[in-house]
């Protein structure tokens, strides 16, 4: 495949109709989705689970959570480097696993506190915590280097260390997608040739190898950036009909598991070769299967922004955005569910009765934080580069000196990277009737600057106004 040097398609150039201060509100929803979806999964024996994926083939909401968070990552730290360099991707990413690995430790011991106020034995072992309450000292301090985890929350150590490995990460897609996903790839074979892992313990076992299921987020960084080209073989027949089939093998062969008389119907080697699927190290089965969802969600979702507004919808796109707090918060909602089940009923009115209070209270969370959030304060809003170009064209090397060229101006009027952030980065499509539209957005927004490498998109930013430089 032919590689070349690349850029981040900006996420102000797609998709616009789905925007909100700059996100794209399906990636928000999908994220909060899967949340619901993790939590329904890690409460034992819980009937709302059938409402996942998890029961219908071989992958469940963790490889979407782990490609949709590839997709983020490249969507906000691409623009990030657009609009204010390495350093600033740097210096972010690093604060985000620094987040995260508090929060990590803060859940840990929340844990290890529930359990021991609840009391209950049986709670103990279910969340792995019992070697935290016996052994304190030594299991925290594993703890400390991520090598032990109570059950449900190794996502979290795994997200530490891919932020701590983005920027580079991003930096090598930028210039060589294809091989790097190509590395990813051969990475995630080795693991399965070799069985290759982190150091983990007291058991050496990783839920979620992070040798393998780093691929996922490569996977999501990889579309975002290489979209253009990817899109039509998404697109196309020759991908749709075999995933459909695969999809209906999956569902088959999934079903079979939980249902005696169909079990009978499946031929024993089949049933063996599909059984069990490695969900610690991705199961090349569970690969495929999310491979051919995506590709058969592609054709059947289309962006239709009014499903956006319903309030099941609004209730996701909350719980997306604050997806770390409430992914900690689905992890204790699991650990009360599961003590609920234990000391009160496993009836069928109490599996429900947990899985709608546990949807609502992350819902009614997300909200307060959204609500309850520091309203940032002003910051200068400049955009750069707006061009009519083709995004392929204007983010490719003669863009990069544009936006260092561009750099240097500001600096000579204070502007630094690291101290000011521009907090607006967008790119025109090629349609004659963007630019205009996009230099009337940035006059409404009140920028303090436009920055136009063409002449149609200059003159479309000073047709807008006559008060904000251009």
């Amino acid at each position: 495949m032919h590689d070349r040097t690349a850029t981040p398609k900006p996420s102000a150039a797609a998709l616009p109709e789905l925007k909100a201060n700059g996100r794209d509100l399906r990636i928000d929803a999908c994220r909060g989705i899967a949340l619901w979806c993790i939590f329904l999964d890690h409460v034992p024996h819980n009937i709302g689970s059938w409402l996942t994926l998890r029961n219908y083939g071989f992958s469940d909401a963790a490889e979407v959570f782990m490609f949709v968070s590839g997709v983020t990552c490249a969507l906000a730290y691409g623009k990030v480097w657009s609009c204010e360099g390495w350093t600033s991707v740097i210096r972010r990413t690093l604060r985000r696993s620094w987040d995260i690995y508090i929060a990590f430790l803060l859940l840990t011991l929340a844990c290890a506190i529930l359990v021991h106020i609840a009391g209950v034995e049986r709670l103990a072992d279910e969340s792995n915590t019992r070697i935290l309450l016996d052994q304190p000292g030594a299991t925290l301090a594993h703890a400390a280097i991520l090598q032990y985890r109570p059950v449900n929350t190794d996502v979290l150590p795994i997200f530490v260390l891919l932020h701590l490995l983005f920027a580079p990460l991003l930096w090598l897609l930028l210039r060589l997608p294809n091989v790097t996903l190509g590395a990813s790839l051969a990475l995630y074979a080795l693991v399965h040739m070799f069985g290759w892992s982190l150091p983990a313990w007291p058991n050496g076992h990783w839920a979620f190898n992070p040798l393998a299921w780093q691929l996922l987020v490569v996977l999501g960084a990889w579309v975002i950036i290489e979209g253009e080209r990817v899109r039509p073989w998404l697109t196309s027949r020759m991908a749709l009909a075999p995933a459909i089939l695969y999809l209906v093998f999956s569902l088959v062969i999934a079903l079979s598991w939980r249902i005696k008389p169909l079990e009978a119907l499946i031929p024993q080697g089949l049933t063996k070769l599909a059984y069990p699927v490695d969900k610690s190290n991705l199961d090349p089965l569970r690969l495929l299967h999310f491979l051919a969802l995506a590709v058969v969600a592609v054709w059947l979702v289309p962006p239709n922004r009014q499903a956006l507004r319903t309030a099941v919808m609004r209730g996701a796109i909350l719980c997306g955005k604050n997806s770390l707090p409430i992914f900690c918060l689905g992890v204790l909602l699991t650990l009360v569910s599961l003590l609920a089940l234990l000391d009160i009923s496993e009836g069928l009115a109490m599996q429900i009765t947990l899985s709608v209070g546990g949807v609502l209270t992350m819902i009614v969370a997300a909200t307060l934080l959204n609500l309850i959030k520091i309203k940032p304060r002003s910051l200068p809003i400049i955009a750069l580069p707006m061009s009519v170009r083709a995004p392929q064209d204007a983010w490719g090397t003669v863009g990069w000196r544009t936006l260092e060229a561009f750099r240097r101006g500001l600096r000579g009027f204070g502007w630094a990277g690291g101290r000011n952030r521009l907090s607006d980065c967008q790119v025109a499509k090629r349609q004659s009737d963007h630019g205009p539209r996009l230099a009337g957005e940035l006059v409404r927004l009140n920028a303090d600057a436009i920055a136009a490498v063409a002449r149609p998109a200059a003159m479309a930013a000073k047709n807008a106004t006559a008060t904000i430089p251009v």
